[in-house]
């Protein structure tokens, strides 16, 4: 018999305590110590992204004052009401243990944290054993490489982050492997996985995860305590917060051929939007995972709802859609679409973000999860960023400080978009004899050949630009014009990127100049300052 993996006291999560000291805990040790923790400290980002979400809607079921929690649907009526019970939480600095100790003892939970329960396995589904099989019926599993997240799959896969192959597995530990099954719930791939026969059909192919190619931000309290508090979802009008809620752990498994149950605040927001079901094989004495199953959890057209914590960007249709993950972009580049209110740009920020106690601002950071990968199987890179104390320039608090932030990123945009079509031009000029080089004669580009020169660019301006943005933001800032910094920043990049050139090679030096004339003409007057 598999030995047991409990989550409430294995000691799974890394975590870093307010002393400095590293440490790992399981999920009991980390609600009653959550007042002694700074951060967490899981390496795969993805992976903590879907840990938060899973971390609220417990602490919204173990947060109370005066018999009332901050799941409760009474409370919820009044918005100002649960604002109230949130303020009293905060202020009591700590969860109660007796209310910890309640929940993870609850009667119909028992064995429900075990990750390798042989009837309710943690967030998974113990009946793709008889369901995932080959057309013999014989089991059919995905294989442990297809769980973690960075190793390559396939015989031909390509070999990335470690010698890794189908034809010679290497176990992962259990606790890592908690992390990957996170992550794949949360942003796991679409199309084709193993095939799961429930019918007489035997369906291989699923849709992409609710998180996938996204990015996460969270207010950051100075301890644990604060963020899993803030983390809690206030009430949303369009999810059905006055009917019974229930996150996976806490229901029965779901048929996956049935219509989905219907979304429910905090439970279901956070954690029932999963399109991937899964099931870990584990060794004989329960400390790794041998092998896995992976394949689709419904067919259902999935349940819109409004993610508390991603920005949505405007489309050209006038709708709105999460803001994509971009492994070349910056936290800081985000910061107006979490400062200034929905109506005052085509982006809207966070519900997570709004309405955050004054008293608390000065003190808040804000963090980001985001894992840069296409629609369907690619992944490209997944990162981790957190700002400084920036919340308290909310435009509700610092207005005039939230428009300064704009006006920067503004501004950098312009100089980044310019210094980009800048050395597109300069390469052409350079290479392509074709083009009249007179000043004013207008010079047609390819998309398909931009050259190096753009890259190379790019990549020495934005940490520059960045630079700048914090040096104009500081507390030493001048508020004078903000685009010089930038368009000076974006002059020296090209410069690098162009590199020296012989004297007699009268095209470079020519290209070099028009695309410094490009640049600096983002200071003419008519350029906003």
């Amino acid at each position: 018999m598999s030995g047991r993996f409990d989550l409430r006291v294995e000691p799974w999560i890394p975590v870093r305590l307010v002393t400095g000291e590293p440490a790992c805990v399981g999920l009991c040790e980390l609600f009653k110590q959550a007042h002694e923790i700074e951060d967490v400290e899981i390496p795969v980002p993805p992976a903590a992204a879907g840990l938060m979400r899973i971390l609220a809607p417990i602490a919204a079921r173990i947060a109370a004052d005066g018999g009332d929690r901050l799941d409760d649907p009474d409370v919820a009526e009044d918005i100002d009401d649960w604002f109230d019970l949130r303020e009293r939480v905060l202020k009591a600095g700590r969860f109660d243990p007796r209310a910890v100790e309640a929940y993870f003892n609850r009667e119909d939970l028992a064995g429900r944290f075990d990750l390798f329960h042989p009837e309710r396995p943690f967030l998974q589904d113990p009946r793709l054993v008889a369901e995932c099989v080959d057309a013999k019926g014989a089991p059919n599993p995905s294989g442990v490489n297809k769980l973690v997240m960075g190793r390559p799959t396939g015989v031909n896969g390509a070999v990335l982050f470690g010698h890794f192959t189908d034809t010679a597995p290497v176990p992962v530990p259990a606790a890592e492997a908690v992390w990957h099954l996170i992550a794949q719930l949360y942003y796991g791939p679409s199309g084709q996985c193993t095939p799961r026969r429930i019918t007489g059909e035997r369906a291989g192919s699923g849709d992409a995860a609710p998180l996938r190619k996204s990015v996460s931000y969270f207010a950051w309290g100075p301890e644990l305590f604060t963020t899993l508090v803030l983390a809690v979802p206030s009430p949303q009008s369009e999810v059905d917060w006055e009917a019974e809620d229930a996150c996976p752990w806490e229901e029965d498994l779901h048929n996956p051929l049935e219509a989905l149950p219907p979304m429910t605040w905090p439970g279901r927001i956070l954690t029932g939007r999963f399109r991937h079901a899964a099931l870990l094989v584990p060794s004989r004495d329960g400390q790794t995972v041998t092998d896995a199953y992976l394949t689709w959890s419904t067919h259902e057209p999935p349940q819109k709802v409004r993610d508390p914590y991603q920005i949505l960007d405007r489309r050209r249709d006038g709708d709105f859609q999460p803001r994509e993950a971009d492994g070349a972009r910056a936290l800081w580049r985000d910061l107006d679409s979490l400062l200034l209110e929905d109506s005052r740009q085509d982006a809207r920020r966070p519900p997570a973000l709004e309405h955050l106690p004054q008293w608390l601002l000065p003190k808040l950071r804000v963090r980001a999860y985001g894992f840069d990968q296409d629609g369907q199987q690619k992944d490209s890179v997944w990162f981790r960023a957190t700002s400084p104390q920036i919340l308290q320039w909310q435009e509700e608090n610092d207005a005039e400080m939230a428009y300064h932030v704009k006006r920067c990123h503004t501004a950098a945009e312009q100089a980044g978009d310019r210094l980009d079509f800048a050395a597109r031009i300069a390469w052409k000029i350079a290479t392509d004899t074709s083009v009249d080089l007179s000043p004013k004669a207008k010079i047609k580009l390819e998309a398909r050949k931009p050259g190096p020169w753009a890259s190379a660019a790019l990549t020495r301006y934005w940490p520059a630009a960045e630079k700048q943005f914090w040096q104009l933001t500081g507390p030493d800032r001048t508020i004078n014009r903000v685009d010089r910094p930038f368009v000076d920043a974006a002059l020296t990049a090209l410069d690098e990127a162009i590199g020296q050139a012989n004297r007699a090679d009268i095209r470079v030096a020519r290209a070099r100049h028009r695309a410094r004339g490009l640049l600096l003409a983002l200071l003419q007057p008519s350029a906003s300052g």
